[in-house]
């Protein structure tokens, strides 16, 4: 046996600090993967809370718009029109 190190213990300390690299990068990517589920479900309250959907926005806008109508066909009749 001789003095120096062996070719499969060299292998080992690469393949150990290979996983180790991996672990660490899965583990990071776990958090961050937490991180934004946490962040996604805020978003979605968020959202609720501070629009209004588009069948009630349509529903606020129809007087409005009504009397705009109502209004444009008033001055397409005008008599003084050019």
């Amino acid at each position: 046996m001789t003095g120096g190190v062996d070719i499969q213990e060299v292998g080992m300390v690469v393949l150990s600090v290979g996983f180790g690299v991996l672990g660490w990068f899965a583990r990071e990517l776990w958090s961050a993967v937490q991180m934004l589920k946490g962040e996604l479900a805020k978003l979605e309250v968020k959202m609720s809370s501070d629009f209004v959907r588009y069948d009630r926005l349509q529903d606020a806008l129809k007087p409005i718009t009504t009397t705009l109508d109502r209004i444009e066909g008033a001055l397409m009749h005008k008599v003084d029109k050019p």
